[in-house]
């Protein structure tokens, strides 16, 4: 991919100036526009609040389809499992396609399984649109950052601040209301709403997004490469305990929260996501400093969870869920870059990995949180996720970061 540097060391006279084609292109690096990057992530912030719709409604959504809170958290994991079939094969079965195309198609899908949950007359129902969104979600996190990439080269840090950025708003936005609206028109209203938001969000990608031609050997031998990398596997493995660590506890925050003051969950939800935006921001900044930034969060995670379990007042719950949004917030830009530094001529493949990790983590999280939830209660389970969250920090002090 030629970068921002090479299109501008091109003089005026040079042959590609020569011709209005040559001199658009040359324009268009050099000015490289922000707008597709801005519409990939709003597209991300519509697919990864859709994921996590249920841990917003959960009560009411599990009272209505007649099924527990715990078993309701599987609503979450249904996604994971799609997601985490979806994220190292999609590549591999569309080597050749734009991506542009396949984005577009993705999010269309991601609105329709909305709409399948939202009219869903049964659990079974439900799961298949959960199903449905994984495939969706997994496919658009793994080619989102390639395609920004190809809007605006060389600017690494940004981009994947951007898309974080995007997760973050539907947190700090999307999280909160779907639970008033929840609360007050129900829950299907909120899937349905949710499906209207994915529609826009494909309509503009379509509007303002340029073709994006996949790599020359995306595939299969292109994912047989990567895994092969020792040092990327490894980082893998730590992204997993720490998405576990996560996943394992967030479907059920609303619980958390209720447990010491039920009459806060909107306001705490929407500090978790205040808290989470400006973790997402503060990566992209601390990206220079990746190796210890991405040791180090973990352990914030893990401090978070700990707070939270420990909680009895609304003053230290505050903090705590500020904490555990601000850190775990940091985690995807921080990981996006470290797989990508780590890999960086099959990046493609090293995301759809770690995309495959979270969605490995948000399945075994969301099946095992639910379990201990309704065995054990909501703190054994943020304690379990404190654990796996400071094995996570523990394994990338150890793992070398390549220099750029």
């Amino acid at each position: 991919m030629p970068t921002q540097s090479t299109s501008l060391s091109t003089p005026p006279s040079s042959p590609a100036d020569a011709t209005p084609d040559g001199s658009r292109q040359i324009a268009r690096r050099s000015s490289p526009s922000w707008i597709p990057v801005i519409a990939l992530s709003f597209g991300i912030g519509m697919v990864v609040l859709s994921e996590f719709l249920p841990a917003s409604v959960l009560p009411t959504l599990a009272a209505d389809i007649g099924v527990s809170e715990g078993t309701a958290g599987l609503a979450v994991a249904a996604t994971a499992i799609a997601g985490a079939l979806t994220a190292p094969s999609i590549a591999v079965l569309l080597p050749r396609a734009d991506r542009r195309t396949v984005l577009i198609a993705l999010l269309a899908t991601a609105a329709l399984s909305n709409l399948v949950v939202a009219v869903a007359p049964s659990f079974a129902v439900l799961l298949a649109g959960r199903f449905l969104l994984g495939v969706a979600l997994a496919g658009y996190w793994s080619f989102a950052f390639g395609a920004g990439m190809h809007a605006v080269p060389g600017r690494a840090p940004v981009v994947s601040s951007a898309l974080a950025f995007g997760v973050s708003i539907a947190t700090v936005v999307g999280v909160p209301l779907a639970s008033v609206v929840g609360d007050a028109v129900g829950w299907r209203t909120t899937f349905g709403g949710s499906a209207v938001l994915t529609v826009l969000g494909a309509a503009a990608l379509a509007l303002t997004l340029p073709s994006v031609p996949a790599h020359p050997a995306a595939g299969l031998r292109m994912l047989r490469e990567a895994v092969r990398n020792g040092r990327l596997m490894a980082g893998i493995g730590c992204v997993g305990l720490v998405a576990f660590a996560n996943f394992a506890a967030f479907p059920f925050i609303r619980i958390a929260i209720d447990r010491v003051d039920p009459a806060a969950t909107s306001w705490l939800l929407l500090a978790w996501g205040l808290g989470g935006l400006v973790g997402t921001v503060l990566a992209g900044f601390l990206a220079r400093w990746l190796r210890p930034m991405v040791a180090v969060a973990p352990f914030v995670v893990a401090a978070a969870l700990l707070l939270t379990a420990a909680a009895a007042t609304v003053p230290v719950l505050a903090v705590a869920v500020v904490l555990w949004g601000f850190s775990f917030s940091m985690i995807p830009v921080l990981t996006q870059l470290w797989v990508t530094r780590v890999e960086p001529e099959r990046s493609e493949s090293a995301i759809s990995l770690q995309v495959t990790a979270f969605q490995i983590a948000i399945t075994v999280g969301a099946a095992l949180g639910g379990a201990l939830l309704d065995g054990h209660g909501v703190r054994l389970l943020l304690v379990v996720g404190a654990v796996s969250a400071v094995a996570a920090g523990l394994g990338w002090t150890f793992l070398r970061t390549p220099r750029t």
